[in-house]
């Protein structure tokens, strides 16, 4: 059973810390997860039912730890972490990509997925933005990117500057930005790019997109599921799990309806790696 419950339910729970999550879990049938409504990685439909790559995953691994009681908390993509470690939910299934920065604070599991960058414009792409050269290249251009997301280190690793680079709370603000003219790209991963052009006539995915190089290296996110700190037991199992499923024909099955699958998967990469500065 997956039951909903809005941020704002829970946004007065004090932090608690758990002996163990993963014991008290399996004793209750109990956990929360978090989800930041991002198409297609973790969201509600419109029945309220959870979906996207990250849940999908999440609740078959779950399932086979024998915790069936599933509770799934909505909330900020910029408040996932936070959240996390106050206590307010256990398990982070939006897809998070994990970078060093973010493992200093956080647990994660290896990766199920990798994917690389891509622009949302306005239809037609009448500026001629295919990559973050051409933003940087126009100091009078504005990269709109969301709150909490890799894509302001990487537009600022780039090197475009600070001035340029608009952050907005979340993707729907994005979309109306862009459709206002305040920002005249927004970034993201391809598929959730891809999604929200999907979405209107007024806005696109940017094609081709040229792919971002930093310092010599083509830049793919990996996304894992995130733990509090003291909870590597749960993390392990994940990980148990997970090495047995990611890239079995039943993971692909899965995954496939949101735009993942064989071309998506992240071969022997690990957490450690990741974390690794």
């Amino acid at each position: 059973m997956v039951r909903i419950f809005s941020a704002l339910v829970l946004s007065c729970v004090s932090a608690i810390s758990l002996a163990d999550t993963l014991d008290d879990a399996k004793a209750s049938g109990t956990l929360t997860l978090a989800v930041a409504n991002e198409i297609p990685y973790g969201y509600l439909d419109s029945d309220g039912e959870a979906k996207g790559e990250a849940p999908t995953i999440a609740l078959h691994t779950l399932d086979a730890l024998g915790i069936d009681n599933v509770e799934v908390l909505v909330t900020e993509f910029g408040s996932l972490i936070p959240g996390l470690k106050a206590g307010r939910f256990d398990v982070i299934a939006a897809g998070m990509y994990i970078n060093p920065k973010r493992c200093e604070q956080i647990l994660f599991s290896n990766p199920t997925y990798t994917i690389g960058e891509g622009f949302l414009v306005k239809t037609g792409n009448p500026l001629a933005l295919h990559g973050y050269e051409d933003i940087k290249a126009n100091t009078e251009l504005k990269l709109g990117v969301m709150a909490g997301a890799v894509e302001f280190g990487y537009a600022k690793d780039f090197g475009i500057a600070l001035d340029q680079i608009i952050t907005l709370p979340d993707y729907p603000s994005g979309v109306a930005a862009l459709k206002t003219g305040r920002v005249d790209a927004l970034a993201g991963t391809v598929l959730t790019m891809a999604e929200l052009g999907s979405k209107s006539d007024a806005v696109e995915l940017a094609q081709p997109f040229e792919d971002l190089v930093i310092n010599g290296e083509k830049i793919n996110g990996y996304g894992g599921f995130g733990f509090r700190p003291g909870d590597e037991r749960l993390r392990d199992a994940f990980n148990t799990h997970l090495a047995g499923l990611i890239g079995s024909p039943e993971h692909v099955a899965m995954v496939e309806p949101y735009g993942f699958g064989t071309h998506t998967l992240p071969g022997d990469v690990t957490a450690a790696q990741l974390c690794t500065p």
